[in-house]
């Protein structure tokens, strides 16, 4: 969402300290009183949950490897996160956004992670940069950033790098000004920008079959309303669910702002909207993904926590029938945090939720509204409250099985099961 209040408490200290700073006095007061002292440091280094807490902060069944800090990745606050594996030699790697840049970090070995560098924004800074990846290639895209258009990186660049370096771009696509976000479907070798100047906000299509010559494809605009809403994201998948009317056709399940879309998109010059629908206390749709077998889409709300009181919730849709989903259940966590990102692992839902960290669900039959928390850990301890603090995102497709988590305040944790 483009609203943040952590850039509204900068604002309103900054200027609290201005007003001080300017504001008249006389040689008879008493000097201001010392600062307090800076809290202490969080844990970086490694800590096994135990009896609910690893080092400083809560957990149940995820282990901290390491924690490596903005300041060490030479950032400010972060964003995003995804990975990268190395399929030539074996190794991960986080591939980390933040306000002024993307920080490479190799966590090959979890314990000792290495900070490779970054790649400054092409422009001005933004607390909002998204990345994905395909063919040992990265994509970043950042919103409000001007003419930002899509940053291009070799990842194999980072192969026996030791100490850090500022990369450039190899690439930058520049069709778009900027964009609030960013997916590509793997399997089809295309990207879909969303949010960007162009396309009435909705998806602008890109062919990446060439990883390093991006090519305008094709636009996608919702039908409801898109001269006032934009898609804020969307997961596009080559369709191998239950609906044999689109079998093989590439599908998108879009978060717009006010409502949820299913888009058949395998003919780039001219998609076709499938189906729309909304869903009580519905505050911003936000993100949606797929199970693996396509039969359901989980919804995350930006704004149902915040506007109606409601704790964490995660929406079910039955999209069996792609032209008439059907919406199931919410669940409901036990916290009242702001949901985030999530993704689907088998039948495990990683999920951020802000100043809660990261979550893990593991779901049954979600007819019967089989889902529950079996597992997280909180990034975020310094509150659970309802703000937008604490995990961005989360990326648990690492073959090793480990997870990384980006934090806007604490940095890049690099979490494991026991």
């Amino acid at each position: 969402m483009r609203v943040n209040s952590f850039w509204k408490i900068l604002a309103l200290a900054t200027a609290s300290l201005l007003v001080y700073g300017c504001g008249g006095g006389s040689s008879s007061l008493s000097p201001p009183p010392p600062p307090p002292p800076p809290p202490p440091t969080l844990t970086t280094g490694s800590a096994d949950c135990s009896g609910g807490m690893a080092g400083d902060f809560a957990c149940m069944g995820i282990n901290l490897r390491q924690r490596v800090s903005l300041e060490d990745m030479q950032g400010t606050t972060g964003s995003d996160i995804w990975g990268w594996a190395d399929d030539t030699t074996g190794n991960e790697y986080a591939l980390m956004g933040m306000t002024n840049a993307t920080a490479f970090v190799d966590v090959t070995d979890p314990d000792n992670p290495v900070f490779l560098g970054t790649m400054p924004t092409e422009t001005v800074s933004s607390p909002w940069r998204d990345i994905k990846v395909y063919q040992d290639h990265a994509y970043v895209v950042a919103d409000n950033a001007g003419q930002h258009g899509m940053q291009v990186f070799d990842l194999t660049r980072l192969r026996n790098q030791t100490a850090p370096q500022t990369f450039a771009a190899d690439v930058v696509y520049s069709d778009f000004e900027d964009a609030h976000n960013l997916t590509i479907n793997e399997d089809s070798g295309f990207a879909y920008a969303v949010g960007t100047n162009t396309c009435a906000g909705g998806l602008h299509i890109i062919d990446i079959r060439t990883p390093n010559n991006p090519m305008f494809a094709g636009c996608h605009a919702s039908p409801i309303s898109p001269d006032t809403t934009i898609t804020h994201d969307t997961k596009c998948v080559a369709y191998q669910g239950p609906d044999t009317d689109y079998a093989g056709s590439e599908i998108c399940a879009s978060s717009n702002e006010d409502h949820f879309e299913l888009a058949d998109v395998t003919v780039k010059a001219a998609p076709v909207t499938i189906s729309t629908r909304t869903y009580a206390q519905l505050g911003y749709v936000h993100q949606a993904w797929f199970t693996d077998d396509h039969q359901f889409v989980f919804v995350g709300d930006e704004l149902d926590e915040s506007n109606f009181g409601v704790p964490t919730r995660t929406h079910v849709f039955d999209v069996s029938d792609l032209d008439n989903p059907v919406y199931v259940f919410a669940y409901e966590a036990a916290t009242n945090a702001i949901d985030h990102n999530m993704y689907v692992v088998g039948n495990l839902l990683f999920q951020a939720n802000y100043t809660t960290g990261l979550r893990i669900l593991e779901f049954g039959d979600l007819l019967n509204n089989e889902l529950m928390e079996v597992a997280f850990f909180d990034t975020f301890p310094d509150s659970d409250a309802v703000d937008f603090d604490g995990a961005w995102s989360v990326y648990p497709f690492f073959p090793s099985g480990n997870i990384i988590v980006s934090d806007i305040s604490n940095g890049l944790f690099i979490l494991t099961a026991p």
